[in-house]
């Protein structure tokens, strides 16, 4: 993996006129009027310090995202679970970080240590950028009209903050 030319964005080769394979998928025969996929349970499930998941909101604001571009149906939803998952636990991390700080004591020792804290959010966010980088990907693949604005990586720092404030 990662070797050869990154592959270009459809909207690049449009531009300049290269021809690209566009996949029209055919529509359902039976549409049962569900617009969005329902949120799992584990991804609202209340946790132990009586704080709430914001996984669902993370979810369903990544699908919605990818729904205006027209790849809802490109992207997994165990791979938009993974990654609201992912986001809502390095949240916890970093709130965990606020709250304890960066030294933890040693269990056996009592001399101070790192938090464990650190070390996880750091791999949460690490997990959520590989998620992101494999969503936006499939979008900057398949999305034939160019788009602006945020993304909903975009809005994870902003998420952090607001969950600091208890908005």
């Amino acid at each position: 993996m990662g070797s050869g030319p990154k592959k270009k964005a459809l909207t690049e080769k449009i531009s300049a006129g290269i021809s690209a394979e566009v996949i029209d998928l055919p529509e359902p025969s039976e549409i049962d009027g569900a617009d969005m996929p329902p949120v799992k349970d584990y991804l609202k499930a209340k946790q132990k310090g009586g704080r709430d998941l914001c996984a669902a909101e993370v979810y369903e604001e990544t699908w919605k995202w990818l729904k205006d571009r027209g790849c809802e149906r490109l992207v997994s939803s165990q791979l938009l679970e993974q990654y609201a998952m992912s986001v809502s636990r390095w949240i916890q991390c970093e709130e965990s970080i606020s709250e304890y700080g960066f030294l933890a004591k040693h269990p056996t020792t009592g001399n101070a240590i790192a938090s464990p804290y650190v070390a996880m959010a750091q791999q949460y966010i690490k997990q959520v950028n590989q998620i992101w980088f494999q969503i936006y990907q499939v979008v900057k693949e398949n999305c034939s009209v160019e788009w602006q604005g945020a993304t909903p990586q975009d809005d994870v720092m902003e998420r952090l903050l607001r969950t600091r404030n208890g908005a």
